[in-house]
């Protein structure tokens, strides 16, 4: 029953946030919008149902199933109070990147010049955060979604922008294991929302296809930085050929 409601919960933040009104699922399933409020409230779907409503996000049961585990009382991104803490201690702020990305305890002790106590210590601040559980034994178990961001207004945000950024960009993008793609493009406001949110399925699918390698050995896996950016953007050499009048 609590994962049915939590299929439910997970469906409904979706069609609320790509503004899907019970009007649109109406006209999807042919029926009454009194019919689709009552569905909703009794919670009372057949799986063609369910299917057809999740046509209208875009996704397949797959996706929410994905999207409703990744939900699950788990944090999508932490309190500014809580990225300050970890910004401020860069051995914290290592430990807390690299379990992110699967590092085990005995990972961190070989990969970095970190002893045994310092280690259990970042860690227990970490689960104090409420970012890991630190289990016994040294385990670690995540308690983060897969659609975990740092605040965008974040400190770490802006640790990794003013440090990291120059470093991440200083290359010719030209290796087989590099990928660049600049484009431009005249969008309207609703086209534009749609590529924003195909990046963020983009970023759940490397999220989950790390989670899906997670036993494979440290040493078959190397390091990723996936980098997605849109803004409403024009090179600034253009602009004093453009007229006063026009906003492209």
């Amino acid at each position: 029953m609590a994962q049915t409601q939590q299929l439910i919960d997970t469906l409904k933040q979706e069609l609320r946030r790509k503004h899907i009104t019970y009007r649109h699922i109406a006209e999807k399933l042919e029926l009454s919008e009194a019919s689709v409020k009552r569905m909703f409230a009794n919670k009372q779907f057949t799986l063609e149902r369910i299917a057809a409503i999740c046509a209208l996000l875009d996704w397949d049961w797959i996706d929410l199933a994905e999207a409703s585990k990744s939900c699950e009382k788990k944090l999508a991104h932490l309190t500014e109070e809580q990225e300050r803490e970890i910004a401020a201690d860069l051995e914290l702020l290592l430990v807390a990147v690299s379990v992110i990305n699967g590092f085990c305890f005995q990972d961190l002790i070989e990969h970095y010049e970190l002893s045994q106590a310092t280690c259990i210590q970042k860690l227990a601040k970490l689960d104090r955060l409420k970012l890991i559980d630190l289990l016994p034994g040294n385990r670690i178990k995540l308690k983060i979604a897969t659609n975990f961001r740092w605040n965008p207004m974040g400190p770490i945000q802006k640790y990794f922008l003013d440090v990291v950024v120059d470093e991440f960009f200083n290359t010719r993008f030209a290796a087989s294991d590099e990928k660049l793609i600049v484009m431009n493009a005249l969008l309207s406001d609703k086209a534009q929302q749609s590529i924003q949110e195909k990046m963020d399925k983009l970023a759940v699918d490397m999220s989950t296809t790390m989670q899906a390698e997670a036993s494979l050995p440290l040493s078959h896996k190397k390091g990723n930085t996936l980098v997605l950016a849109l803004r409403r953007w024009r090179y600034k050499h253009f602009e004093p050929h453009a007229r006063k009048n026009k906003d492209a």
